[in-house]
């Protein structure tokens, strides 16, 4: 989430007689996250999250995110649920943009999870990739390792001291390409879940936020990402894997879908694909995003750092003892 859309209560008068929710009385502009626009809007009762789509998503998948949270909805998976307006639609046009309502989701992102947490994550994204598998929905996931290419050259390495880390780069991204599993269970991964997207309510997890990267991939990537997302301390500036937390986010995962022989074997390579894909894009966003934005940008290096890790392990039973 980010504001790069400014709104005004011209604005809001449109969403009032656009949707046949009570009435918006208050909003505010949510920084966290990177993609797209959010603000936060109040009733007197009920709170809702407004997202502007900027440019990075694709205007022709919108819908495909709509559908999915609906569906998810559908199957008890606690996540937003899209609003819809008054001609059936979930979709709006703000600003020259494509906007959207969701339900507010009760709860709020932690900043350091303990065991059970990691556990109950585990359990949900279980859960929700057994329901995608019913859901008759695809999306080819466009920030996958074949599609990654245009993303690298894009990035622009200032200065000659910076042609080591060009060249660690390239010779990462050539030999996980060369070694990406070919054919493991998949169907449709949410695709980011980080601290941000995942709330808690009384420390007991409330639901799963920020669909905007979910798409077909392998089940077992969705666990690399997370891996690197959630099971990393940080000890003053330097990030530990804690494999206590990745025991713990798989053995929830275990509890309601098990993880084949073949998707273990995959973990080492999958994480380092994870680690790379969020490496890329946090240096083209630390080198591209305008000044003007009101958002806080995320540190390359810790993702530098968590491929360094990748590359020191091999074997499953590496990530867990």
């Amino acid at each position: 989430m980010a504001v790069y859309t400014k709104i005004n209560k011209k604005d809001i008068s449109y969403i009032n007689k656009k949707f046949e929710i009570e009435k918006i009385i208050d909003f505010r502009g949510i920084k966290q996250g990177i993609e797209n626009t959010n603000y936060l809007l109040r009733s007197k009762n009920k709170k809702f999250i407004l997202t502007i789509f900027e440019k990075r998503v694709s205007q022709k998948e919108i819908p495909f995110f709509m559908k999915l949270m609906d569906q998810l909805n559908d199957s008890k998976i606690n996540c937003p649920k899209p609003q819809k307006n008054k001609n059936g639609r979930y979709l709006i046009r703000m600003k020259n943009k494509t906007a959207c309502v969701v339900s507010f989701l009760e709860g709020k992102d932690k900043k350091l999870l303990n065991l059970k947490n990691c556990y109950d994550i585990g359990k949900i994204i279980a859960e929700m990739h057994l329901s995608t598998k019913k859901i008759n929905l695809s999306r080819k996931n466009s920030m996958g390792i074949k599609y990654l290419n245009p993303l690298l050259n894009s990035i622009k390495f200032k200065s000659k001291k910076y042609v080591n880390l060009e060249k660690f780069l390239k010779t990462n991204f050539k030999d996980i390409k060369i070694r990406w599993p070919k054919k493991l269970p998949s169907g449709i991964i949410h695709g980011d879940l980080f601290l941000d997207n995942i709330f808690f309510k009384n420390n007991k997890l409330s639901g799963i936020i920020d669909f905007y990267f979910a798409a077909n991939d392998f089940f077992m990537y969705e666990i690399a990402i997370c891996i690197n997302a959630l099971c990393f301390d940080k000890k003053k500036s330097e990030f530990l894997i804690n494999k206590k937390k990745v025991k713990n986010l798989i053995k929830g995962y275990e509890s309601i879908k098990k993880i084949s022989t073949k998707e273990k074997k995959s973990l080492n390579i999958l994480c380092r694909g994870a680690a790379i894909r969020y490496f890329l894009t946090r240096l083209y966003d630390y080198s591209n995003t305008p000044k003007t934005a009101l958002i806080k940008i995320k540190d390359p290096r810790e993702y530098y750092q968590k491929l360094l890790i990748h590359n020191n392990l091999k074997t499953y039973k590496d990530y867990l003892r």
